[in-house]
Parts: structure tokens; sequence; C-alpha cells
């Protein structure tokens, strides 16, 4: 198991306690699931925390609880500040290692595609695929090439090679990336004629709403 996360143990849940957690620098949490006898409160570092979340959010993590020994365990739900949107609290959910589970992978777009070279724009619909697969063949990401993409053309989760042991749950018609074409520029005399056509509409709004007073 590649990534490890320390963790320290807490006991008090009132709000100042976890206030000064948060001043401390740590960022209060619990692990629960099964293998264990009890959910365990517990703090994380909030750097370390920031990095994992910026490098592998869906990963395994192996912790080590005070009392409990080590286990892997993976993020079930994220509590964010709604003003600064800082992590204040976080869950892990102990896992088994021999059971599938169901995640999410980040698409990692590759090549340029023939639509762009064309003057086309790129867009990427989904950022994250939803998986399942064994604990250890969760990748870190999941490759799409769009080379051979063309003017409004567009990808599909049917069209993702995914690798071995790794199956996708969602809709396989689901699009994933697309081609869209330029947006024509107008010229001066389509702005005009715009611009006549809203004149003219609230001119008849306006007519509208006298007689609607008389």
């Amino acid at each position: 198991m590649s990534t490890t996360l320390q963790v320290y143990a807490r006991e008090a849940t009132s709000k100042s306690e976890l206030k000064r957690i948060r001043s401390s620098g740590k960022i209060p949490g619990v692990v629960y699931g099964k293998g264990l006898e009890r959910p365990s409160t517990i703090s994380v570092d909030a750097k370390e925390l920031a990095a994992m979340l910026r490098s592998h959010p869906n990963a395994v993590v192996e912790i080590d609880l005070p009392g409990a020994g080590k286990h892997p365990v993976m993020m079930s739900e994220l509590q964010r500040d709604s003003l600064t949107r800082q992590v204040t609290h976080i869950d892990f959910h102990r896992i088994n290692m021999n059971e599938k589970i169901s995640t999410s992978a980040r698409l990692d777009v590759t090549g340029t595609s023939i639509g762009e070279k064309e003057g086309g724009m790129l867009q990427l619909v989904i950022h994250e695929v939803a998986i399942e697969c064994l604990p250890k063949d969760i990748p870190d990401s999941i490759s799409i090439d769009v080379s051979g993409l063309e003017m409004g053309e567009h990808l599909t989760v049917n069209d993702l090679k995914l690798p071995a042991g790794v199956t996708a749950t969602q809709d396989p018609e689901t699009v994933l990336i697309a081609v869209l074409a330029p947006q024509k520029e107008r010229t001066e005399e389509e702005l005009d004629a715009i611009n006549d056509d809203d004149e003219e509409d609230r001119k008849h709004n306006e007519a509208a709403m006298a007689v609607e007073k008389d």
C-alpha cells in the first residue's frame, strides 16, 4: 500500500475543543467500519491531508490507529466551511482488501484532437468516472486519448480502455469529452440587425403595455 497517513487520537468533541484542534493545524475526523470494535475519533495534519486530497483523493490509505493497529481505509465524507472552503472534518471508512468497492477515478486526457487543430474547443464534461474493483486495483487515473476526435465528435464511458480488474459502473453512453465547433463571430451587419430587432421588440412591448393601461 503506497499511501499512508499519520493520525492522532482525540477524545473531546466539544465545539471549543474542535476549534482548538483546527487552530493547531489539524483536522478532526472519525474512522469506522467492519473490523473495528467501535468508531475511533482522530485528527490528521491539515497540510498532509491537503496533499493527499490533491494527489490521491480516492486512494486506499493505511493508517495506524492508536490502540487499534494498522488498517486500510478510504475517505467517505469530507466537510468544508461554506465560506472559506477549508476542510473542517473528515470521515474514513475501513475497507476489506479482498472485497470489491465502488469508487471514482480521475480522467487523464492525452493527445490533441483533430477538431482542436481545426479550431474547435475540447470540453471535458466529466472529470471522474465511477468504477468498481478490488482496493489494490484502484488506478490513480484513467487515460483517455482524444487524438482521433474530429469536430463535433465525443467519447463516452464505453470508449474507455480500463485497467485489468476495473469495471465502469456509469451508463456506457455517458459523454465524457467532446470537441465543440467554434462559435461563429457575427459581422457588424448581423449585430446591427440583432440590435434593430431588439429595439423593435422593445417598442412593441411598450405599445402593448400602453394599450393595457388604457
